[in-house]
């Protein structure tokens, strides 16, 4: 592990470009579950009946029994991991980071270019009037939250929607734009807490490669199919800020 962390570190100190992208692994050390583990919302929510926008249509009160349990989880801090991502975007060594996440924790641990592929849990919009609202709006809400937006005299009172990509919508095109900027030119990508399974987001790191560059992954357990240049296995809260001191050791 040590001569993989050196060799990381020498590659992310010569990178003239590097971008990140990440998964629910950098989150489950801040106490979010992944989706699809034991305890995981898929263990007691069928997705096709909970996280479709056809299941929100058909019964949003009901989507809302497990989108409460959501907001509950997202309630969560950023860890070690994320603020030395954040702080190796601040000191110039990372151009971006591409997340499969929705909770937030990258921003909240100072990363400033994010680019949220499958949307974000801290808006909500109305799906008929198209008002906008935050988390911290929505939170003081009874649930399910309704809009408040005033339509022809009155409240609108439709049902809001977290701003997520359910599994039937299409990534939202600023997503896929902005995350084509970021990958050009990348000559290293940080493939972390990630399987690499969901589609089209998994493609992201292969593009990457393509072009020519490099790919390290920090994962618990090695992605399937992803066959990485340099694979650092263990917790992304340890390996982050080990990589990030390697790397300053290096500028020295």
């Amino acid at each position: 592990m040590n001569d993989q962390l050196a060799l990381a570190a020498e590659w992310l100190a010569t990178s003239r470009k590097t971008i990140a992208f990440t998964g629910a692994g950098v989150s489950t050390e801040s106490g979010i579950p992944d989706f699809r583990s034991a305890e995981g919302l898929w263990s007691r929510y069928d997705p096709a009946e909970y996280a479709t926008l056809g299941a929100f249509l058909r019964n949003p009160e009901q989507v809302w029994k497990m989108l409460a349990e959501l907001e509950e989880v997202l309630n969560a801090e950023p860890n070690p991991g994320h603020r030395a991502m954040a702080e190796l975007e601040a000191a110039g060594a990372l151009a971006g980071i591409i997340t499969q996440n929705v909770d937030g924790l990258h921003q909240a641990g100072g990363s400033k270019t994010v680019v949220e592929y499958h949307g974000s849990g801290r808006t909500f919009s109305c799906l008929t009037c198209r008002a906008s609202y935050t988390r911290a709006e929505v939170k003081q809400m009874e649930r399910p939250p309704r809009c408040t937006n005033t339509v022809r005299g009155g409240a609108c009172a439709a049902i809001l929607k977290p701003d997520v990509v359910f599994f039937d919508e299409p990534i939202p095109p600023q997503a896929i734009a902005r995350s084509a900027q970021l990958m050009q030119g990348a000559e290293l990508v940080l493939v972390v807490g990630t399987s690499c399974e969901v589609y089209p987001a998994s493609e992201i790191p292969l593009r990457v490669r393509g072009q020519g560059g490099r790919i390290i992954e920090i994962n618990l357990e090695p992605a399937a199919g992803l066959a990485p240049h340099i694979s650092l296995l263990g917790r992304f809260s340890e390996i982050m800020p080990a990589l990030k001191s390697r790397w300053e050791g290096m500028r020295a």
